[in-house]
């Protein structure tokens, strides 16, 4: 039998996800909700460069899980994650990428139009 979430930040941002994608007729938060509901040896661990071969410049990419610093990025990203790694966030913003909150992602593309979700 599964244990339950006990990560307060985790639920809150799950419930924050579900209400923006009701409030917003988006399923692309609901998704992301899903996402990050599973277990954690299910959500996405993604390395830079996987990011880098599958965006091209100024691509938005939502990540429901955590980005590692395996790589680099060449190019600039948006990129919103639950977690980072220090080394993923350093290497982002040194090519002129942005990284973000969830919260804050969805604060910026409430439509979640031209956002990209990778696993």
């Amino acid at each position: 039998m599964r244990r339950a979430i006990t990560n307060t930040e985790l639920l809150e941002t799950i419930s924050f996800l579900k209400a923006k994608a009701r409030s917003n007729h988006a399923t692309i938060w609901s998704l992301a909700a899903e996402q990050l509901s599973r277990p954690r040896r299910a959500r996405a661990l993604l390395n830079l460069n996987h990011i880098a071969r599958a965006t091209d410049a100024d691509s938005v990419i939502l990540i429901p899980g955590k980005v590692l610093g395996s790589g680099t990025v060449n190019h600039r990203v948006i990129i919103g994650a639950f977690e980072y790694s220090k080394a993923a966030r350093i290497k982002i913003e040194q090519a002129g990428g942005h990284c973000m909150s969830l919260r804050d992602f969805v604060e910026r593309y409430p439509e979640g139009s031209n956002v990209k979700i990778m696993r």
